[in-house]
């Protein structure tokens, strides 16, 4: 069982408690999935009571939704540079640097997402038709407005979209294979940049991509 320095406020001890809940739900959820999930396993990984857990989270389902929106909300961010780029080079370019250093960094997260939309979104099914279609709708203005400036080829901004998905989240959803054929290691510092220049450069110049 973790236990916290008495030193640590109340507030953090708080904040601390539900940090390890939620890195050991990434986890089990992503190994076990959402039926295979049990919120006393979760606790024996975070190392906390169950109690807990039902502290912070009344139900499996509550926290499982929390995890799911917490990995969108960090896709969300990374897809801000839209807003701001002036062009597809910039703007495309950037998401692809941001959604691959995602897949480095939560593979976990990426992993419960993917299962879930897999499995018909049981759960999560609100989510996609509400929050993921209208930032997907968004998206797919800006990367319009790029063509009509004839600064990309005419292609469906949808599609280019889940181009980039699938490519950059493959990384973390498939990462075992990607180790497997990486002689059983896990991607250096320097082949995480290789790939990630990579896809960059395969997606950009397929779309024939210019600097604004």
């Amino acid at each position: 069982m973790v236990t916290q320095p008495r030193s640590m406020s109340k507030k953090d001890r708080r904040l601390e408690s539900e940090r390890m809940i939620m890195v050991a739900a990434e986890k089990v959820f992503a190994e076990a999935g959402f039926g295979g999930a049990t919120m006393q396993l979760i606790a024996d990984v975070a190392g906390l009571p169950k109690a807990n857990l039902h502290y912070y989270f009344p139900t499996k389902e509550a926290l499982y939704r929390r995890v799911v929106q917490d990995i969108f909300q960090v896709w969300l961010k990374a897809a801000d540079i839209f807003d701001q780029a002036s062009g597809p080079v910039e703007g495309i370019g950037a998401y692809i640097d941001a959604k691959m250093e995602i897949s480095r960094r939560h593979p976990a997260g990426s992993k419960v997402w993917a299962s879930e939309v897999m499995h018909g979104a049981p759960v999560i099914q609100d989510y996609l038709e509400t929050t993921l279609e209208q930032w997907t709708n968004g998206r797919i203005t800006v990367i319009q407005s790029w063509i009509d400036r004839g600064l990309m080829a005419p292609i469906d901004p949808r599609h280019l979209l889940y181009m980039v998905w699938a490519t950059t989240q493959h990384y973390a959803d498939f990462g075992h294979q990607i180790e497997t054929l990486n002689n059983s290691e896990p991607l250096t510092d320097a082949q995480w940049q290789a790939a990630t220049d990579s896809v960059k450069t395969i997606i950009l110049k397929g779309i024939g991509a210019k600097s604004a």
